[in-house]
């Protein structure tokens, strides 16, 4: 039995400043590696690796099937880190994702046992069959990567990052996510199917085993944190900032929506920007970055006006069409 301590599982973003990495070179070494795994879908991988250098959590919806685990399992590998998988239930409960106090008669007293939420990629497969209560036990890792047991706070390994798959809401025995917890993913996926070859392709290299259990790492966990940091301090310029603030102000403003893009989302909006700016090669960010991420990364957040006609993508589509891009920033 693994008992918890403060100390466990804790790796420290130490100074390693002047060790020479490149965003970019660790960035499209990740791309590389997992795609080598999730064939068909390089969009989509490069989108995940942009919301991992930007130190952000991943809602995947797609069908059984289609790949998601792959992903994710694709993507702890790569960066070294230790994977877990958490099926979602309606029977889950908090303690079942953070750990508990167990007794210990030895000691008079309660050892924390850890659950399955201490890892570097956490995949909980079917968010949305756990109740609400169940649900809530995982936002304040995903906010602030911690959780508290019988009181106590303990932090979770770094870099922390959570991949949620998400079955249509029609489907039996599905909850809707609070907004409070769909606000803490940096952006939304949709795998989609296969043609015809790259499904052939998977088939037969999946014949014998899967290839997944071959992924070797990419990048050691000290090299992410340092890349991750790197890549907060891409330069913004002002009116790109203004343009990124002004397009999560316009879906407040839009009459279809009830709630629109917080300051959270404008924060995570401009850290997936400068992320997909690294992979480009870049140390700076430029508007289409923007928009690229505002269609990733702010669709699921937005609550829209009961009987609208419009999907939240639809509405992001619509707003980026309208203010006005920054020219020469």
């Amino acid at each position: 039995m693994c008992v918890l301590t403060d100390q466990t599982a804790e790796i420290h973003d130490r100074d390693h400043l002047g060790t020479p990495v490149h965003p970019t070179t660790v960035g499209q070494a990740l791309v590389e590696r997992i795609r080598s795994v999730v064939r068909g879908h390089d969009d989509v991988v490069t989108l995940v690796v942009a919301a991992v250098l930007a130190g952000g959590h991943v809602l995947v919806e797609d069908v059984p099937g289609s790949g998601k685990t792959t992903l994710a399992r694709a993507l702890a590998l790569s960066i070294g880190g230790r994977f877990a998988r958490i099926q979602g239930a309606s029977d889950l409960m908090p303690a079942d994702i953070t750990g508990s106090g167990v007794w210990n008669p030895d000691r008079h007293a309660f050892d924390v046992v850890p659950g399955p939420i201490f890892a570097n990629v956490v995949l909980v497969d079917e968010l949305n069959r756990t109740p609400p209560r169940t649900q809530s036990g995982l936002l304040e890792a995903m906010a602030e990567a911690a959780v508290t047991i019988d009181g106590r706070r303990y932090d979770l390994p770094a870099p922390f990052m959570l991949v949620a798959t998400q079955n249509p809401l029609d489907q039996h025995g599905t909850y809707p996510l609070p907004e409070g917890q769909l606000d803490r993913f940096a952006v939304r996926v949709t795998l989609g199917p296969l043609t015809h070859n790259d499904e052939r392709r998977v088939v037969r290299e999946q014949l014998v085993r899967a290839t997944v259990d071959d992924v070797e790492p990419a990048v050691d966990l000290e090299t992410l944190l340092l890349v991750q940091h790197q890549v907060r301090h891409g330069h913004v310029h002002d009116a790109v900032l203004d343009y990124a603030l002004s397009i999560a102000h316009a879906t407040r403003h839009d009459p279809r929506v009830a709630i629109g893009a917080s300051t959270r989302a404008s924060l995570s909006l401009v850290r997936l920007a400068q992320a997909r700016a690294a992979l480009d090669g870049r140390g700076f960010v430029r508007p289409d970055d923007v928009q690229h991420a505002a269609r990733a990364g702010l669709g699921h957040r937005l609550v829209l006006q009961r009987g609208a006609t419009a999907t939240a993508d639809e509405v992001v589509h619509d707003v980026l069409g309208r203010v006005t891009v920054p020219v020469g920033s």
